[in-house]
């Protein structure tokens, strides 16, 4: 069983370092990273999931990009992370259902991410080919998802950060 809220300031430690134990050295160098620098996250969409003993199991957060010529206001889903002694446990496709639920109910309509695209495939993500994301990324990796139907008709370009 476990507990999902909302981060806190008072999370930004344990969470930064979840996410060093379970992702490559040089993690910030990534292009996502790019669009974050310098950009607050979208606090109601990062979740923290906690065990029964309170020890921080999985985390997820979202970010604001704007796509294209029309600046489409997009959320960036990244990272999600799950403590590998707790992963298998289905923790991770919990955070995803949730956030994305969230998300819908605060009325965003679009999402995007860079990742592998078997395991987003099974929350509705597919590959995008109509976006320029920054670079290094590789293209198949690029995936999004219509929360709202039709949230990428017309939306294609370059993918940017928003500007605080």
């Amino acid at each position: 069983m476990f507990r999902l809220a909302p981060e806190t300031k008072d999370d930004w430690w344990e969470v930064e370092g979840l996410y060093d134990l379970t992702f490559a050295p040089g993690r910030e160098a990534l292009s996502s990273y790019r669009l974050r620098e310098d950009v607050k996250p979208v606090a109601a969409l990062c979740l923290t999931a906690r065990d029964k003993y309170d020890v921080l199991a999985g985390v997820i957060r979202y970010w604001p990009v704007l796509i294209g010529d029309n600046k489409a206001k997009t959320l960036l889903l990244g990272p999600v992370a799950v403590h590998p002694t707790r992963q298998g446990e289905g923790l991770g496709g919990l955070l995803m259902r949730e956030s994305l639920g969230l998300a819908k109910a605060a009325g965003w309509g679009r999402v995007m991410l860079v990742g592998d695209a078997p395991y987003y495939r099974r929350f509705g993500f597919e590959k995008n080919t109509q976006l320029d994301f920054p670079p290094p990324v590789n293209p198949d990796r690029l995936l999004t998802l219509e929360l709202e139907k039709g949230a990428f008709d017309g939306v294609s370009g370059t993918v940017f950060k928003v500007a605080d």
